[in-house]
């Protein structure tokens, strides 16, 4: 495994250390990874869901294809229970 060596202002190191007192973590490296790939796999959801939304934007949906959507979302709807 590689290693990321870096610096951190004392604040943020207690923040850190907080957590992982908390149980968040198991360690510091524990948070420090989980922190990275919540922003990875945040990063790359957004870059996803951009590149859907240009999609429709250059091929909008018909005016049939969000008529049957609606009625899918509202006989979903009325499935639920409440």
């Amino acid at each position: 495994m590689a290693q990321l060596v870096t610096r951190v202002d004392d604040g943020l190191l207690r923040d850190v250390d907080e957590l992982v007192a908390q149980g968040a973590a198991s360690s510091r490296s524990a948070l420090v990874r989980m922190g990275l790939e919540r922003m990875i796999d945040e990063h790359r959801r957004r870059a996803v869901g951009e590149r859907i939304a240009e999609a429709y934007r250059r091929m909008p949906e018909t005016t049939d294809e969000q008529a049957g959507l609606d009625a899918a979302t509202r006989a979903l709807i009325e499935e639920e229970p409440w």
